[in-house]
């Protein structure tokens, strides 16, 4: 009989990858690693130069290592490489060589140009040139011939391969020429070199990649802070001595010292004392929540006024910080890389025109006559000089730079190209309810009296002085209300907190209580039918209800909520007339939200939702064959805003939610998103403008170039004019990029 054997889990863990230098790279790294024994998947992002893979316990990681060592990439499984430090330091130390290297490419880079265009016939000039431009390509250039050369080894080429087709052959013919320039002075040519199109290609390109490099690293420190919300130290009682132990020490099961202001550890439930926490790293909501014995906590929310005593039932990777680090990561490092529409264009565009070089030579050589071998290289190099990627490769690039920078003047930071090429195709927006519609802070809508007027002026004055010795979160709403309105506190006796109902004190021989009903009720004071009104409307509004009383009845109702933006409603409706399904996810409870939901004109929302079930609501929607657009400020917003297909920051939000999201609304309008989609859609507009017309040059350009006219009017392209031809089609392709400047949002 058959023993049947329970399998274990597979292993999912993100690796760093070193050496990938475009999206292409990321293809190979991905492809090599699914077929490596015991790996189930692998997704490879080149944005953060990870690789998530998922695998069967026993796999050998090294051997997945070896196989991408031996195509030129690497891949860090050593603990103490893969830390978070150690890869920032990495990376740092990548970008400042990237620096050195354009900036020294563009120094030399620049003689050489001034020469080859204004100067080229003065004496010595064209080994002057030559002198600057062998370390432009040979040292601060030569990655494109190193990455060309593991494209061929695949059977690909990609943007490199041009670069270094292009300016390897510029300039082993430019050498040729200052060496032997009776090659073709003898055969009545001149023999021109192109050093200058080899070196500003170059030092261009690796701008391109250095502002690329330096926009995606700014991304980089969302884990960071992330885990820099659990403390690294506590205070536990053990054998009823108190001690101050490192995080990583504290066991589950161990009494916790928790004091006004600090943060919780760890996932746990209190013990003894009573407190407010401040929850919104969580929740989202900016109300604080009262703990006493019994209740739960989790890592990273922070303590206010009073002191607990917590029991750790959660810790390490177990917390709920934990798995919400965990997830960010993954969410960050799962998405599939987006292969640029060049790199896509010239895995087809490069063997095509080195097929149309080799073949115009061949043409020549055999068919062309007198000085067959001289017009066939003349051809070959032509051809290759008129179809360099400097059109192509400006295209997408110089039109995302001024989108981005039109974007940045109405408020809207774009982090990287992706977002802004995807901003258009949202179908559906999630938007988090409190600091996205809602202004994500309690302030006093309403103060209702139930006195006459000439009474009211001493009533706020102990009132004032109530709420600025109370320690309720809410109590800073009112007295930031009432001295707005000019109240000066008065002084107060024998004050005295009332846990869970508000507080009450002396004055002038009277008692006043100020909180919740029960208070009032216990105290025998009595609502007026007016007030009791007042307040049935505003419990249905969802609005927190404060009473303040004296002399045995209610003399004010104080109505606190978190106000909706005055420009939310505005936007929801824009966004739905562009076709959007808008829905609302929030960590209130179910009549706030229909509350909100009903005041901003939305028909769809989900209240009391955790961070995994806004992230789950995501994936949904994407399920469902929706692009999907989230919104929020926190950080319980984090692992949703990275889920996303385009996340979407508010500017007065967390640092962390800023860095995970890829667009960040620098003014918390909602009326930016249909701005953004308006921009991402004339970007992409002008993207297939300028892509549409660099091949439109190349289509007739090439043909030229290759000597297709020579036949019908004797007209053979001279290299030099290709080479002008070719700067003539960047500068057209920036100029209709910048056409977006003008673009009204």
């Amino acid at each position: 009989m058959a023993t049947l054997t329970k399998e274990k889990p597979a292993i999912k863990n993100s690796f760093p990858v070193e050496g990938m230098t475009c999206a292409a790279c990321a293809v190979s790294v991905e492809s090599m690693l699914q077929a490596q024994p015991g790996v189930q998947s692998a997704a490879v992002n080149f944005a953060n130069k990870t690789a998530l893979v998922e695998y069967t316990p026993g796999t050998d990681l090294s051997q997945l290592q070896k196989a991408l060592q031996s195509v030129g990439y690497d891949l860090l499984i050593q603990q103490e490489e893969a830390t978070q430090e150690a890869q920032e330091a990495r990376e740092q130390e990548a970008y400042t060589r990237l620096k050195t290297k354009t900036l020294w490419a563009a120094a030399l880079s620049l003689p050489v140009a001034v020469i080859g265009m204004f100067f080229h016939h003065m004496p010595y000039g064209n080994w002057i040139m030559l002198a600057l431009t062998l370390p432009v390509v040979f040292w601060f250039g030569r990655n494109f011939y190193v990455n060309a050369f593991k494209q061929a080894r695949h059977g690909k080429a990609n943007m490199d391969t041009l670069v270094a087709l292009s300016t390897g052959i510029a300039f082993l013919f430019s050498a040729f020429n200052t060496f032997y320039p009776e090659f073709f002075l003898s055969r009545g040519l001149e023999p021109h070199v192109y050093y200058e199109a080899a070196t500003v290609i170059i030092a261009f390109i690796l701008l391109g990649k250095l502002l690329e490099e330096r926009a995606k690293s700014r991304t980089s420190g969302a884990i960071k802070k992330l885990m820099g919300l659990q403390p690294k130290s506590v205070k536990a009682l053990r054998n009823g001595q108190e001690i101050e132990l490192p995080i990583e020490q504290v066991l589950v099961g161990d009494v916790l010292l928790i004091r006004p202001g600090e943060k919780i550890p760890v996932d746990g439930r209190v013990v003894s004392g009573s407190s407010f926490l401040d929850e919104s790293m969580i929740s989202g909501e900016p109300m604080a929540v009262e703990k006493n014995s019994g209740d739960k906590v989790f890592t990273g929310t922070i303590n206010q006024k009073g002191s607990l005593q917590i029991a750790a039932e959660k810790v390490g990777a177990e917390t709920l910080l934990a798995q919400i680090i965990k997830m960010v990561q993954q969410a960050q490092g799962s998405k599939a890389p987006v292969q640029k529409l060049t790199d896509k264009i010239a895995g087809i565009f490069v063997p095509v025109v080195i097929g149309i070089s080799l073949l115009s030579f061949a043409a020549w050589y055999f068919l062309g006559g007198d000085n067959n071998v001289t017009h066939a290289l003349l051809a070959l190099i032509t051809v290759l000089i008129i179809a360099c990627p400097c059109a192509l490769g400006l295209a997408t690039p110089t039109a995302i730079m001024v989108g981005v920078g039109r974007g940045a003047e109405n408020g809207i930071l774009i982090k990287d190209a992706e977002s802004l090429e995807t901003a258009h195709k949202l179908t559906a927006v999630v938007l988090d309810k409190t600091g996205t519609i809602t202004k994500g802070r309690p302030e006093v809508t309403e103060l209702h009296w139930a006195v006459p007027e000439e009474e009211t002026k001493g009533l706020a004055a102990v009132l004032l002085a109530l709420e600025n010795q109370s320690e309720h979160p809410l109590a800073e709403a009112v007295s930031k209300h009432l001295t707005e309105q000019g109240v000066q506190p008065a002084v107060l006796e024998q004050f005295t907190s009332v846990t869970g109902r508000g507080v009450q004190a002396q004055y002038q021989g009277q008692t006043f209580w100020l909180g919740n009903e029960k208070l009032m009720q216990e105290n025998g004071l009595q609502f007026s039918p007016d007030l009791e009104k007042t307040a049935a409307k505003r419990k249905a509004e969802a609005k927190t209800v404060v009473y303040a009383g004296t002399q045995g009845q209610v003399v004010a109702l104080i109505a606190i909520a978190d106000a909706i933006k005055e420009t939310s409603a505005q936007a929801i409706q824009e966004m739905q007339q562009l076709g959007l399904h808008v829905y609302m996810l929030t960590g209130d409870n179910a009549q706030t939200a229909a509350a909100v939901a009903q005041q901003v004109g939305l028909s769809h929302y989900q209240a009391e939702v955790m961070p995994q079930d806004k992230a789950n609501f995501i994936q949904e929607l994407q399920r469902q064959g929706h692009v999907v657009g989230m919104v929020g400020d926190g950080i319980n917003d984090s692992q949703a805003l990275a889920l996303a297909d385009v996340g979407i920051a508010m500017g007065r939000g967390t640092d962390i939610a800023m860095d995970v999201a890829k667009i960040t609304l620098m003014h918390s309008d909602l009326r930016a998103i249909a701005k953004a989609i308006k921009l991402s859609k004339a970007t992409v507009r002008t993207i297939h403008q300028n892509l549409f017309w660099a091949f439109i040059y190349n289509v007739i350009g090439i043909p030229v170039a290759a000597g297709l006219l020579y036949p019908i009017w004797g007209l053979l392209l001279d290299p030099m004019l290709a080479g002008a031809a070719m700067a003539l089609s960047s500068v057209s392709v920036v100029t209709n990029s910048l056409r977006l400047r003008t673009l009204k949002l």
